[in-house]
């Protein structure tokens, strides 16, 4: 009488388990009650990397800026040949800027005058760090900034424009036929729709307005692919100088794809 007791206790807090857990219902074999956040492990997991650097997102963003500024970035915008490419050797009546100077100003006798333009206050703006889905890539954003003075025969006082442009390069690791892991850059290119061109200093009269409408088109068609032409290697070699600590922890990090850009 006793056992036939306990055994019926027995099932009774059995019974009351199953359905606290499965709703009273019995499970399908093979299949798991999930267990509530708070009591289960996670739902994923971060593997245990052996890093250096605490921040290496902000070691990373401090050390590219420092890198292209000490590699000449400045300069080498400030250098653009923009001048070159939009008047032809020997003069200024012929080439891009040329035609468009003839077009714009016909019956002026101005076509044969020397335009002057001058690139200053070249800028790094703040770099910006995106990081893949995957986690094994990384987007760095270059916004550059630049000043035109340009000097126009209609206009008396200079006139300055404004551009601003994204460089974005792709960072990622590659290894090489000795097993080593290296950072790499893979795309670079500029960000379309990023150059941004507009009057900063001076006020220009109707017939130079039509004059930098046409000096915005062209500047829209060949700065892009200049300016990515001068960074880009320039973004190469100061990945491949980067301190050895930093460039282990990032290879880690995208290795293993491992979420560290915090979106800000």
């Amino acid at each position: 009488m006793f056992q036939i007791g306990g055994l019926i206790v027995f099932c009774g807090l059995l019974a009351q388990t199953t359905a606290q857990l499965g709703g009273g219902l019995p499970l399908p074999l093979g299949h798991r009650v999930p267990l509530p956040l708070s009591q289960g492990l996670p739902l994923y997991g971060t593997p245990a990397l052996s890093l250096n650097h605490k921040d290496p997102q902000g070691i990373l963003t401090v050390a590219l800026t420092n890198g292209l500024l000490s590699g000449g970035l400045l300069g080498i915008l400030e250098k653009l040949p923009l001048l070159n490419i939009l008047t032809p050797v020997g003069g200024t009546s012929g080439g891009l800027l040329g035609g468009l100077l003839g077009t714009l100003t016909s019956g002026i006798p101005l076509l044969n005058n020397i335009i002057d333009l001058r690139i200053t206050n070249p800028q790094l703006l703040e770099l910006g760090l995106v990081q893949s889905t995957d986690g094994h890539r990384l987007y760095v954003t270059i916004p550059l900034g630049l000043n035109l003075e340009l000097k126009l025969p209609l206009v008396t006082s200079l006139l300055e424009l404004s551009l601003r442009l994204n460089i974005i390069a792709e960072v990622l690791t590659e290894r090489d036929y000795q097993g080593r892991v290296h950072l790499v850059i893979g795309d670079c290119t500029h960000s379309p729709g990023s150059l941004h061109i507009y009057l900063f200093k001076g006020i220009a009269p109707q017939p130079v307005q039509g004059l930098l409408d046409g000096l915005t088109d062209i500047l829209n068609k060949v700065l892009p692919e200049l300016v990515q032409g001068k960074v880009c290697p320039l973004v190469n070699e100061v990945l491949r100088l980067l301190d050895i600590t930093l460039v282990h922890d990032i290879i880690e990090l995208l290795l293993h794809g491992v979420q560290f850009v915090i979106k800000v």
